[in-house]
């Protein structure tokens, strides 16, 4: 295959801090040729000039907003650069670790299952490759007794030993795959459009490999494809506006109404959970990390209960609806009128991995 016919478009996660990590990790484990997209939502200074040097020194495109993206508009923002004759393009989150052949595997499953979708072996922490994140699902709609519809979703083997369950693992079609690395065949587009952007910070995964299915084409799990998404905490402190707004109440109340809306779902357990859980993420990567080091390491559970209930979440709350509220008042109301700027491609082609 040529640089032509796959096209990486990367972009932000969650933060920022892993960028010049993962980035390496594509250019020295990519053995395929590849072009490169990468969306660049309002990084750090630091980052911001990584990003600028390594697009001019390995020639991929770079594209920045002076402001956070939502996911599904940081994918739009790539999509809409990609060179029509691609034949497929890869979504990849900025903090992933690929492995040696991780590209060859997933685009050697399309083209032989002729699949619209592809998803690799995804595992998850450091030490890399080692602990499963994801390999493959289940995502549809069931309807009950009362014609109710209702959402399943399951992920399989996460938690488990890579080393224990990779030999059993065989390629075969699924209905699931994470935005963390994903392989999509570019003509989907053309019948599905851009990815829908009401969906702000959760379950867009599973709301595009729905409608994929929904067309008849079908989702694939690879595991000679191996990936990690690396989450950290505690965040480093130039990372944590940025994942507050990321993981917002706000935006995910607004991403499970659109799905529940969209695909007429029912409110169940499954939806009250997630209202419970509200603000999770934040909490364990932002909040406990603080507690931990105020109580001195201590494993009085009632007191950790006490200052994180009873004391920071309640003002972390009204934090997070601050910055949510503000990013929606410049940001969203006239986003069409915010154009990205755009660094052009210095090659052609991009050299890359070991032979």
């Amino acid at each position: 295959m040529t640089h032509l016919d796959v096209t990486l478009v990367v972009v932000p996660r969650e933060r920022f801090s892993y960028t010049q990590q993962s980035l390496e990790s594509i250019y020295q484990e990519t053995q395929l040729a590849f072009n490169l997209i990468y969306v660049d939502g309002n990084s750090p200074a630091k980052i911001k000039k990584y990003l600028e040097t390594q697009s001019q020194e390995k020639g991929f495109k770079l594209i920045r907003t002076d402001h956070y993206l939502t996911p599904n508009h940081a994918r739009n923002l790539g999509l809409a650069q990609v060179d029509p004759r691609s034949k497929y393009v890869v979504f990849v989150d900025n903090d992933v670790i690929v492995s040696k052949n991780w590209l060859t595997a997933l685009v050697r499953c399309a083209e032989e299952t002729e699949a619209t979708v592809v998803g690799p072996l995804m595992c998850q922490y450091e030490p890399v490759h080692e602990e499963i994140h994801f390999a493959g699902g289940e995502s549809h709609v069931v309807v009950d007794i009362k014609q109710r519809r209702r959402l399943r979703e399951k992920m399989y083997k996460q938690g488990k030993k890579v080393t224990d369950v990779l030999p059993k693992l065989q390629r075969c079609q699924t209905e699931l795959c994470e935005f963390h690395c994903m392989l999509v065949r570019t003509s989907i587009f053309e019948n599905l459009g851009n990815f829908d952007e009401a969906m702000m910070n959760t379950k867009e995964h599973l709301d595009f490999c729905m409608s994929v299915a929904e067309l008849g084409e079908t989702v694939y799990f690879e595991p000679a494809s191996l990936v990690t998404y690396v989450p950290v905490t505690p965040l480093q402190w130039q990372d944590l506006h940025f994942y507050m707004l990321r993981w917002s109440d706000e935006w995910e109340l607004n991403s499970l109404s659109r799905m529940r809306e969209k695909w007429d779902l029912v409110e169940d357990g499954y939806f009250q959970h997630k209202y419970k859980a509200l603000g999770w993420r934040r909490r364990d990567s932002i909040l406990q990390p603080i507690v931990n080091r105020l109580v001195f390491g201590s494993q009085n559970v009632f007191l950790q209960k006490v200052m994180m209930y009873g004391l920071f979440a309640p003002v972390e709350k009204i934090l997070n609806r601050y910055l949510t509220s503000r990013y929606a008042q410049r940001y969203l109301r006239d986003r069409d009128l915010k154009l990205p700027t755009f660094m052009p491609q210095t090659s052609k082609k991009v050299t890359v991995g070991n032979s």
